[in-house]
């Protein structure tokens, strides 16, 4: 056997160079080897669906007694199946509708999609005697004209079609300027012509007709009508034309003159729409979803940008831990997305949460709620991430109930009797109850996993424990959050505040021993007697989504970034936001 028909696998052909862009001819072994290892293996094609639309004509403005052409609508171009790349990046460019002038109206600007180009719809003619300045402008679709003896404008084949003419006569009718799909009528008698029909598109998931031409405008009859996006014909004299409706690339309406100058309406701006079958693959307009379809909207010029990032990630959000009052603090909100995990109150995991590439998230942690010296203590601040929000743990009580938060605050106890102060209630799926406060003894706030000890269970004159917090491993390590502060005892004794953060209750007999919830674990903060109390700890936001998808294109507020056991970390002490 020969080495050449060995290279080439037993087969007689070409060597063929590897290359992105082609796979033609026979490939030899050799050839398909290096083409796998050096990354220049041909790529399949991607095919997406698109409707390009340019800016719609203006309509015709004048000095002279006259009704005034229409303005044509925009190219209209669409497929619903083209061709493009993955990883290149491609320019959008969303056309102006062309400005209302006294005279022949502008033409509208050129919408582009990488080599799909739709031309500006033309400008209906202006109310002069003129036939060159009477005639409508050629475009996507054409303009209107305003007498006999002038052409409307033509429009390209494929992307639109001709406007109408007007007619000589008392009250000067103009024609309609054409549409994406319909000529622009003409006129006739004392009726100005109507804009040219538009088309209807499905492609956000919804029927939207867009593309229509402007209606001609008359000086003392009726106006052209006009649909899909293109602006009225003048009806009364001296009146401007209505502008096209931004985003359809419609045609404006003509104007009506007799004794004022009067202006046309502009035409409407375009739009450029791509829309693909299956999750998001790239970022730029904005994007939505319908019928298992990924949908670009640009209403504006961008980039339609390969996007590698997440499609989703999941999150732990926990909230600022309430302060301690006579009662121990209550913990911070515990809201989890994590596999295998738990939310706060023994809810379950909830769902990852989707997230769209491009787009700039806030990310806002909650302060830990100050303390108080024998009054209720505050709430500490809710954490959110997105649309996610754990709710502030609810402050301790001095002489009443405890306050109702993530997890409630532990209750007071009343400052004579023997009566008892109940604690504050937990929020649904995020936090435990605080524990009741009795006759020198404050509760126990309330942490994610269990409710605040009343006082006096663990013994005479003793305030209760805090409820312990949730335990995490969303970092790659077993942390846990979200433990409720400790009441007050009378007793020589220091209560202990919950697993997860949870401040120490003090000691009235002693005055010692008070401390603050954890910075950064929505801890609550211990309670005391006649000496401030413990503050509520911080909370946290953490997001993590696996590493074979790219970094974040951006972030605020100085998160720390680990990547760990297949993970993309993202951990905020402190409010910022973060964009994939």
């Amino acid at each position: 056997m020969s080495k050449s028909v060995y290279d080439n696998g037993g087969l007689i052909g070409v060597n063929n160079t590897p290359s992105n862009t082609a796979a033609v001819g026979v490939w030899s072994l050799t050839a398909q080897y290096d083409a796998r290892i050096n990354n220049t293996w041909p790529l399949s094609p991607f095919f997406v669906e698109y409707l390009v639309i340019a800016g719609g004509g203006a309509g015709g403005g004048a000095t002279n007694s006259a009704g005034c052409g229409g303005g044509g609508a925009g190219g209209y171009l669409a497929s619903t199946n083209f061709a493009i790349s993955t990883t290149t990046t491609y320019t959008v460019t969303v056309g102006a509708g062309g400005a209302g002038g006294t005279s022949k109206g502008a033409n509208g600007s050129n919408s582009i999609f990488s080599t799909i180009t739709s031309v500006g719809g033309g400008g209906g003619g202006g109310g002069d005697n003129s036939a060159a300045l009477a005639a409508g402008n050629s475009g996507g679709s054409g303009g209107g004209a305003s007498y006999n003896g002038a052409n409307g404008g033509a429009g390209i084949a494929g992307q639109g079609n001709n406007g109408g003419i007007g007619v000589f006569s008392g009250a000067f009718p103009a024609g309609g300027g054409g549409g994406a799909g319909g000529v622009g009528a003409n006129a006739s008698g004392s009726i100005a012509g109507a804009g040219g029909a538009g088309l209807l598109s499905f492609i956000s998931g919804t029927g939207v007709s867009r593309g229509g031409g402007g209606g001609g405008g008359v000086r003392n009859g009726s106006g052209g009508t006009a649909s899909a996006g293109g602006g009225l014909g003048a009806t009364n004299t001296d009146t401007n034309g209505s502008a096209g409706t931004p985003n359809t690339g419609g045609g404006g309406g003509g104007a009506s003159q007799s004794a004022t100058t009067v202006t046309g309406g502009s035409g409407g701006s375009g739009v450029v729409i791509i829309s693909y079958l299956g999750s998001q693959r790239f970022t730029g307009g904005t994007i939505t979803s319908s019928g298992g379809n990924t949908i670009h909207t640009f209403t504006a010029s961008g980039s339609f940008v390969p996007y590698s990032g997440p499609l989703s990630v999941e999150y732990l959000v926990v909230g600022g831990g309430g302060g301690g009052g006579a009662g121990g603090g209550g913990a911070g909100g515990y809201r989890s997305s994590v596999s295998g995990e738990t939310s706060g109150g023994g809810a379950s995991a909830e769902s990852a949460l989707t997230v769209v590439g491009g787009t700039t998230y806030t990310v806002t942690v909650g302060g830990g709620g100050a303390a108080s010296n024998m009054g209720t203590a505050s709430s500490g601040g809710a954490s959110a991430f997105f649309s996610i929000s754990a709710s502030g743990g609810g402050g301790g009580a001095s002489s009443t109930t405890g306050v109702t938060g993530g997890s409630g605050g532990g209750g007071g106890f009343p400052a004579s009797g023997t009566g008892t102060f109940a604690g504050g209630a937990g929020t649904t799926s995020q936090g435990r109850a605080g524990g009741f406060g009795q006759r020198l003894g404050g509760g126990g706030g309330g942490g994610a996993s269990t409710v605040g000890q009343d006082a006096n269970a663990g013994g005479v004159n003793f305030g209760g424990t805090g409820g312990d917090g949730v335990s995490s491993s969303i970092t790659g390590s077993a942390v846990t959050r979200a433990g409720g502060g400790a009441g007050v005892s009378w007793a020589a004794t220091n209560r202990s505040g919950g697993a997860g953060g949870g401040g120490t209750g003090g000691s009235s007999a002693t005055a010692t021993g008070t401390t603050a919830g954890t910075t950064n674990t929505g801890g609550g903060g211990g309670g005391s007697w006649g000496s401030i109390a413990g503050a509520g700890g911080s909370g946290i936001v953490i997001i993590r989504y696996p590493d074979t998808f790219a970094a974040a294109t951006s972030t605020t507020g100085s998160p720390t970034v680990t990547v760990t056991g297949g993970y993309r970390i993202y951990t905020w002490t402190a409010s910022g936001s973060i964009t994939f």
